[in-house]
């Protein structure tokens, strides 16, 4: 009985292929499939558009697109809060988590799920401003905090989206 309400209460699986939505920043976008000569992913207007390539593919391709964008984004974002803070990031590594939304290490090391590319930016930049705060304390101490809220002021919005809502991300299949 446990077993069965604890599934029940898990979110509808959504398979990425065309026609489906995805959230990419925060917006459902359809997914729009076109042929022709195989083209990066665009976004126009509500619209993900992927030109080329084999239907099966789509999922795989927008994973990909959605993993460069939270790269480029988080390193961006976490490079220039560990620069207010004066230190440095080491590298940063995306990953599919589904515990945790970004990890640093002792040696200054980040990993970030992906997954954060689909998430409203100023959650994705939270976790970046978190992460970063965590090269001048390794715990959730007062200190700790102290940092994060001179890096973001709001960043209770951010963490209560992602404890209401992160679970949401995980729905999504991009893998057939």
């Amino acid at each position: 009985d446990w077993l069965a309400r604890a599934v029940a209460r898990l979110p509808e699986q959504t398979i990425i292929a065309d026609g489906a939505q995805v959230p990419v920043a925060g917006r459902h976008l359809f997914i729009t499939h076109h042929p022709g000569p195989r083209r990066a992913p665009v976004v126009e207007g509500d619209r993900l558009i992927l030109q080329g390539g084999d239907q099966s593919s789509l999922g795989k391709r927008i994973e990909v697109w959605l993993k460069e964008r939270a790269r480029a984004e988080v390193t961006t974002i976490a490079r220039a809060c560990a620069a207010t803070l004066g230190t440095k990031v080491g590298t940063i590594k995306m990953r599919d988590t589904k515990g945790q939304w970004g990890a640093c290490t002792h040696k200054g090391d980040m990993s970030f799920s992906w997954r954060l590319a689909m998430a409203p930016p100023d959650v994705l930049d939270y976790v970046a401003a978190h992460e970063a705060a965590h090269l001048l304390e390794m715990n959730h101490g007062p200190r700790f905090w102290a940092h994060v809220e001179a890096l973001r002021p709001n960043w209770r919005t951010q963490r209560n989206w992602l404890k209401a809502e992160g679970g949401t991300l995980h729905r999504y299949r991009f893998k057939a």
